[in-house]
């Protein structure tokens, strides 16, 4: 049976964290979440909860790096749905902060296989059902620490903070959106970063171990906002809740 009524999202790593409370926030829009989990029995438990505070909720056993659980997946949703509004390529992955000296091949690939590669296999198998929507829009969940702009600033954190794959998959993952807001003008892609780069802030989550002085509401700002653009929202641009930032 097919809705194409209601609009829907698909939320990557929507278990948990910021990919949890995205999901809460634009059910209770009245919108139709499909609740991507690497997870299985935390993706029902966290859409049981979902559900029972109202919301609209499909779990879809997803895991990024698979392009066989990504095809799974894709079937999964068509059985619900003839269209995808928006996709939410949230789910990350952090790697160990090893120092460049130090970082190997395999390190890194492991890193890219969630957070570059996860987020083009999962476009690559949505974009028929999002080209079908009305008014597409991709949400890239990236990271100031993937910006030029930040990671050469010295009065931020982050030129101190050595690791060489989560900084450099979000600057990749960044470069990939960019390409296809220019390539597909018909759906818009844009980039987040969970905080705020001026303040130089970030939401607390378990991959930062919840040392982050934004609350996790406050760090999904940046990504309800692109998910809920207008057809006339702009494409190919980087925010975080405070507005555009620098590359």
């Amino acid at each position: 049976m097919t809705n194409s009524e209601q609009t829907s999202v698909l939320i990557t790593g929507g278990n948990k964290g910021l990919g949890l409370k995205a999901a809460r926030r634009l059910g209770e829009q009245g919108w139709t979440i499909f609740l991507g989990s690497r997870d299985e029995g935390r993706g029902q438990a966290a859409a049981a909860k979902l559900t029972t505070g109202g919301a609209n909720v499909v779990m879809v056993p997803l895991d990024v790096t698979s392009e066989e659980s990504v095809r799974d997946a894709i079937r999964l949703v068509r059985e619900h749905t003839d269209r995808l509004d928006v996709l939410v390529n949230n789910a990350g992955a952090s790697g160990r902060a090893i120092a460049p000296a130090d970082a190997t091949a395999d390190e890194i690939h492991s890193v890219y296989d969630t957070n570059v590669y996860g987020p083009v296999r999962v476009t690559h198998a949505f974009l028929p059902l999002l080209r079908a929507a009305d008014n597409p829009r991709v949400v890239m969940v990236s990271s100031a620490v993937g910006t030029f702009a930040v990671v050469t600033d010295p009065g931020q954190p982050a030129p101190k903070m050595h690791g060489l794959a989560h900084r450099s998959s979000k600057a990749a993952l960044n470069m990939i959106t960019v390409r296809y807001a220019q390539a597909l003008p018909e759906i818009k892609f844009n980039m987040v970063a969970p905080g705020e780069v001026a303040n130089r802030k970030f939401a607390a989550t378990d991959m930062n171990r919840h040392t982050g002085e934004l609350t996790v509401t406050e760090g999904t700002d940046p990504i309800v906002e692109p998910a809920m653009l207008d057809a006339d929202g702009p494409s190919g641009i980087f925010i975080d809740r405070l507005g555009r930032i620098a590359w």
